[in-house]
């Protein structure tokens, strides 16, 4: 991994690598997704079988679309006994963690009898995208689903592509019943997408769509965003790890390659005050990418994405850690909860050397779904409030309206709107 200083050119030079791992700028992509929605939202069931059978090269249609109760059976019987026990104790700390955010809906009465409050009411249906292709991801499952599920959301349809076989990972079907999913259909890429945005003759509508995908589920995602909600236009993973040298140097270089081996564009980055842990670190990483089984991956990334950056000190690091906005930052100092507090930009902070990143992907309880790309700026994880959709309540008494109505007409008369002054107006004998 390639050291540098802290300084205004290598940060500005490293933050154009990052902005450069975009994908959903490229217009050749966003032409070619643009068809296939609007092919979908035409043609229906027809073009998601057409779709399916070219991409993912299997005989699709309505008899063999939907995940069957036997094939969830052979689901259980293919994967080890032992995984299923611990998918239901990940979804045990996921549900505990989620439950804690459930708000209830709330009412102020104010002294003149006025009531003013907010409502929460759970989504009525969403759809969860889980990828297939290279491999399986049962803790996407868990993350997208349990959520909802808590939220109080009836209807939770999954789509994920299923190989040439018609089959789908055994490991992800056994995920998605523990975690309480309505429907599984065997439909993956932008038609899937289209297909939960629009309806078809067969697959009904939802009003949300979550989960990560390819270039192609993210560029429809973005397209369909206004006609359903969306939970975000996920990039390439990424890592910041903030540490001094108290830090054990092979616990860095382990978290670091355990983002760097998702994808060549994940991004791991060490942020340190040690000039000496520094290169540490550095030469553990190059040393054990080659021990590991993706370890072609694990190169390319590092060589493209990764760094160490040695700041002067602590506050220029912390600046440093704010200014990228990392999806998961590990703070590993020799007191991790005094520099927390400074922290304003990350979508899950791990503290300590015991809180390694993937404790947080697949088990401690937090959701894995996180802010890339530098957006932690302003989104947040995926929470339980991405599935509820709030309400205001407003209901003023007679005396209540009466003591400020008059304020109100003279806003509304400000503004050029006297329709709106006179419904107000009306009410006390001074309306037209």
């Amino acid at each position: 991994m390639k050291i540098y200083d802290i300084t205004p050119e290598t940060i500005k030079e490293f933050e154009k690598k990052l902005a450069a791992r975009s994908l959903t700028v490229n217009s050749e992509y966003e032409e070619k997704v643009s068809g296939i929605l609007k092919d979908v939202a035409a043609r229906g069931d027809e073009a998601v079988f057409e779709y399916t059978a070219r991409f993912d090269k299997w005989d699709i249609g309505r008899e063999n679309m939907k995940v069957t109760e036997d094939e969830i059976k052979a689901a259980y019987r293919a994967v080890p006994d032992r995984f299923t026990e611990i998918v239901r104790k990940a979804i045990a700390n996921i549900r505990s963690y989620h439950e804690k955010q459930l708000r209830n809906t709330w009412l102020d009465t104010k002294p003149d009898g006025s009531i003013l409050g907010m409502k929460f009411t759970p989504l009525e249906s969403v759809g969860v995208y889980v990828p297939g292709g290279k491999a399986a991801y049962p803790s996407s499952v868990l993350m997208n689903v349990i959520p909802a599920k808590v939220a109080g959301v009836k209807r939770i349809v999954m789509t994920t592509p299923a190989g040439a076989d018609g089959k789908v990972y055994p490991a992800t079907l056994v995920a998605a019943k523990e975690a309480g999913v309505t429907d599984i259909l065997k439909i993956g890429g932008a038609q899937a997408i289209a297909a939960l945005a629009y309806g078809t003759e067969s697959i009904g509508k939802v009003d949300k769509i979550v989960g990560p995908g390819n270039v192609y589920v993210a560029l429809a995602k973005k397209l369909v965003y206004g006609r359903v909600g969306i939970d975000s236009v996920a990039g390439p993973s990424e890592i910041l790890v903030l540490a001094d040298g108290t830090a054990d140097h092979r616990f860095i270089a382990a978290d670091l390659l355990s983002q760097a081996e998702h994808d060549e564009m994940a991004s791991a980055i060490l942020v340190t005050t040690d000039g000496n842990f520094a290169k540490k670190v550095s030469e553990e990483a190059e040393r054990l990418a080659l021990t590991l089984e993706r370890s072609a991956i694990i190169k390319k990334s590092l060589d493209s994405f990764g760094a160490v950056f040695v700041a002067k000190d602590m506050d220029e690091a912390v600046d440093m850690v704010n200014r990228i906005a990392s999806e998961h930052l590990e703070i590993v100092t020799e007191n991790p909860f005094e520099i927390m507090p400074r922290i304003k930009n990350a979508g899950a902070i791990f503290l300590g050397p015991w809180s390694s990143e993937p404790l947080g992907d697949y088990f401690a309880g937090p959701n894995h779904v996180l802010p890339t790309s530098g957006t932690a700026r302003f989104f947040s994880p995926l929470n339980v409030d991405d599935f509820v959709k709030k309400s205001s309540i407003i209901a003023y008494t007679r005396s209540g309206l009466e003591a400020v109505y008059k304020d109100i007409v003279e806003f509304a008369d400000f503004e050029g709107l006297t329709a709106h002054a006179n419904s107000i107006a009306v009410r006390f004998g001074e309306g037209k």
